[in-house]
């Protein structure tokens, strides 16, 4: 398909005004037609989240010069679901997310709303992105991460993967020199030990921070976590099917059902 018949869809979690929205804009102009939809406010961390039970907004908005581009009161999953049924009218080409301020490799998958927004359009048989970047800092140098967005998106465009294929890509923060490439990888072990900072408000109650340690339990080589501390890109494709093979044999065996 000739790059003028594409249609990506772009879209984060970190907002519609976030550096890391437009610096994932400018690396995949190149490849097709942006039509952007993104949330009006930061909406980390809220994973699959849907809206219910109240209206969503939807405001087109002219942020990014010659971008079609539109706000969304919801989550991002709430963004894609919209983007499809109510703006494009039809499936884009391909679904990029971010590129997210902070890691989501490892477990940090399941809570990421730059992943879940990337995971629904997969779910509709969209081949999907999502792109996060090791700095959390929001004056990041994002000039790595848009070569990276632009290899992996055109690598997906180009190449015959099956409906929905979904990849989670981070990119580690590192000097141009130092940088090593992609590296296909699997999900680390690893997660945050989390505990809550008690705290009490000047009325004397009780209110808490969440914190915690991130800590890896996995010393395989071939996981994100490696890959990033070892100065690669990793590329984790992921699927939405969560059933458990390996037990589900094993106690349909044992339990003889």
């Amino acid at each position: 398909m000739d790059k003028d018949e594409r249609i990506i869809l772009v879209t984060n979690d970190d907002g519609v005004t976030a550096p890391g929205i437009r610096a994932l804009i400018e690396a995949v102009s190149p490849l097709g037609k942006i039509v952007v939809v993104a949330p009006d406010s930061p909406q980390s961390g809220k994973g699959h989240a849907i809206t219910i039970g109240v209206p969503l907004r939807l405001n087109q908005v002219d942020i990014f010069e010659g971008i079609e581009a539109w706000q969304c009161s919801g989550t991002p999953v709430d963004c894609v679901k919209l983007a499809r049924d109510k703006i494009l009218h039809r499936k884009p080409d391909i679904c990029v997310s971010g590129i997210n301020h902070g890691a989501n490799h490892s477990i940090n998958i399941i809570y990421s709303g730059t992943m879940s927004a990337a995971m629904e359009a997969a779910i509709e048989g969209i081949p999907s992105i999502g792109f996060s970047y090791l700095d959390y800092s929001f004056s990041a140098d994002f000039t790595l991460c848009k070569e990276v967005a632009y290899d992996m998106t055109k690598r997906v465009l180009e190449s015959d993967l099956p409906a929905g294929s979904l990849f989670n890509v981070n990119i580690p923060i590192t000097e141009k020199q130092e940088y090593k490439g992609l590296r296909i990888c699997r999900q680390a072990n690893a997660k945050w030990v989390e505990e809550f900072d008690e705290r009490r408000d000047p009325h004397g109650k009780k209110y808490y921070w969440l914190t915690g340690e991130f800590k890896n339990m996995d010393p395989g080589e071939d996981t994100d976590v490696w890959a990033l501390e070892n100065n690669y890109a990793s590329v984790v494709p992921v699927q939405f099917d969560l059933t458990h093979y390996k037990l589900k044999e094993q106690i349909t065996a044992a339990w003889k059902l």
